[in-house]
């Protein structure tokens, strides 16, 4: 989910992508500062290696990371910015709670709903229907694009106030 919403961000075309730190790696330049992205290509339970590769190497503290990742405790539709909390079985968080040694990293969350059956890691890995997907491509993502911009401009701290959760969907 991640990878799909960065992948539609309108500087995302003009990024110079390396493979490096276990992924896909690219700096974005704007007037605001400069933002490290990073693409994890390890297995989702793995993720915190790799951000924690790139972390070591720019000399970065878990302050400096916004972790972008989709979440079931908010539904589908939904996104906003947290600060630290639960893991709520994520296992990207997981991971990066193991490498970086905390759980107080800034988040952007995607909902992508809880779902009604037990099996949770199915659901997550599965693909979204042609009709989420249009959902996301036409308001979701678009949405969530203005505040992440809006948090790379001007702060986290200012985003998470104005962005908290976010119900994208009319």
């Amino acid at each position: 989910m991640a990878w799909q919403f960065l992948e539609t961000l309108s500087f995302y075309g003009e990024l110079a992508w390396e493979r490096k730190f276990k992924g896909r790696f690219a700096v974005h330049e704007t007037q605001a500062g400069r933002t490290w992205i990073l693409m994890p290509e390890t297995y989702m339970n793995l993720s915190g290696d790799s951000v924690a590769e790139l972390m070591r190497f720019h000399q970065l503290g878990a302050g400096e990371l916004l972790a972008v990742h989709d979440e079931i405790e908010m539904g589908f539709g939904f996104f906003g910015f947290k600060m630290g909390g639960g893991l709520g079985g994520h296992n990207g968080l997981r991971s990066l709670e193991a490498r970086l040694g905390t759980r107080d990293f800034a988040r952007f969350r995607i909902g992508v709903g809880r779902p009604e059956h037990p099996d949770i890691a199915d659901y997550v890995l599965s693909d979204f229907t042609r009709e989420e997907r249009e959902l996301l491509a036409l308001s979701v993502f678009p949405k969530a694009a203005v505040a992440l911009d809006y948090c790379l401009t001007e702060g986290f701290d200012s985003a998470l106030a104005k962005f908290p959760k976010i119900k994208a969907l009319d």
